[in-house]
């Protein structure tokens, strides 16, 4: 915003000197100076018509003539010299009104034709979000009169699951049709939405969809995710390691993934290898901190839900990895009466020393009330789910505005 402000006063600068450049100049000296020269002139002239009555050149008539033509002219130049000082003296309260009135017109215009609010990152923010929930309306309205455009159903179900409206995405999933059936990336992220709105539970639905997702594609990463979690959820850890241990060959060897999945899978094979594991590790940089890899934001009570609850109800803020194993990274445990509620959430909070939000490529805020303080997701329990965001980022916004079935 700063920036924008100084290039704004220089381009106002630049253009009041183009415009009083014709009046910079010393206009009153100027004047002076022609009136000196013309009297200079105009007494020759006077003195040389003496001379010449004098030697007798011209006659008396002809003398007292021109003596008087030469006085006349003198009154005239000087009128104009009056003249041209009024019009320095106009100039300079022209000047000064130029001054005055150029950066009080060009704030105005800006405040009317522009946007201020564009150069407010925060606001600016703000203006981006309605913007693509204008467009997301707008692909849904479009989408109620072309019921059969199958990738428009399909950019609406993703649209809707990163910005955490999991139950519009789910109806969006739905209506998806045959196309859904046959694409595997589509079946494990329809299985995510279905899982997070059971609050991480996978079983039924989601993990038939999961199955269906690996018969298309073996090698699919977020259904073999997904198939881990849900294994390890069951206490299964044969099969969570192998399907980890399949989807370790399929990400790249130096990324954010590959680190946490030998993290997780030393630990399930054992306190040994989790500590050769957490050596070959390489140690996270200054830059990527747990102060540095906090995640920031607000969680909010929907006002239709308030009645649902007492203020003493507990509320659960909590992280997950976008994809992955469904156990929290970090958790922050905070009364209703606190909402709304500006959370930090980062690895000093981690439930698992291998299981940090700081291992995580992209993570998803959650919240849940609960009024018995249970951990242990329930019937009846408050529920919401935030964007999909990185780690390290700021100004999430979390909306409890479902019911747990």
């Amino acid at each position: 915003m700063g920036t924008f402000v100084l290039a704004a006063a220089l381009l106002v600068v630049i253009t009041l000197l183009l415009l009083l450049r014709p009046w910079r100049r010393s206009a009153p000296h100027d004047v002076a100076t022609a009136r000196e020269i013309n009297t200079g002139i105009y007494r020759d002239q006077l003195h040389e018509l003496d001379r010449d009555l004098t030697t007798g050149t011209i006659a008396s008539a002809d003398h007292e003539q021109a003596r008087a033509e030469l006085q006349r002219r003198l009154l005239d130049d000087a009128k104009a010299g009056e003249v041209a000082a009024s019009a320095t003296q106009g100039m300079g309260r022209t000047s000064l009104l130029l001054v005055l009135a150029v950066p009080v017109l060009a704030t105005a215009l800006y405040a009317w034709l522009g946007k201020p609010a564009a150069i407010d990152p925060v606001a600016a923010r703000a203006v981006m979000q309605g913007e693509v929930e204008r467009m997301v309306a707008g692909l849904a309205a479009r989408l109620e009169m072309n019921p059969g455009d199958a990738k428009g159903w399909v950019v609406l179900a993703r649209s809707y699951r990163v910005m955490g409206r999991l139950q519009e995405a789910q109806q969006a999933f739905e209506r998806i049709g045959a196309e859904l059936d046959r694409d595997a990336m589509l079946l494990a992220e329809y299985a995510d939405v279905l899982a997070a709105r059971a609050n991480g539970n996978l079983e039924g639905k989601p993990l038939e969809l999961v199955m269906r997702a690996l018969k298309i594609d073996p090698d699919n990463p977020a259904a073999l995710s997904l198939a881990a979690t849900a294994a390890f959820n069951r206490r299964d850890l044969p099969q969570a390691t192998a399907y980890w241990e399949h989807v370790l060959k399929l990400v790249p060897p130096e990324s954010d993934d590959a680190k946490w999945l030998v993290k997780t899978l030393a630990q399930i094979r054992g306190p040994a290898e989790s500590a050769s594991a957490a050596q070959a590790t390489p140690a996270p940089s200054a830059g990527r901190s747990a102060e540095g890899e906090a995640v920031r934001g607000r969680v909010s009570l929907a006002p239709e839900l308030a009645a649902k609850v007492l203020p003493t109800d507990t509320v659960f803020v909590f992280v997950r990895a976008a994809q992955g194993a469904r156990m929290p990274l970090a958790v922050q445990r905070v009364r209703v009466a606190d909402l709304p509620f500006d959370f930090k959430l980062d690895d000093t909070m981690a439930m698992s020393p291998a299981s940090k939000l700081s291992g995580a490529s992209e993570v998803r805020v959650e919240a849940r009330i609960s009024r018995t303080g249970n951990a242990t997701p329930g019937p009846g329990d408050l529920i919401g789910v935030g964007p999909v965001v990185k780690p390290g980022a700021s100004e999430v916004a979390v909306r409890i505005d479902q019911v747990r079935p």
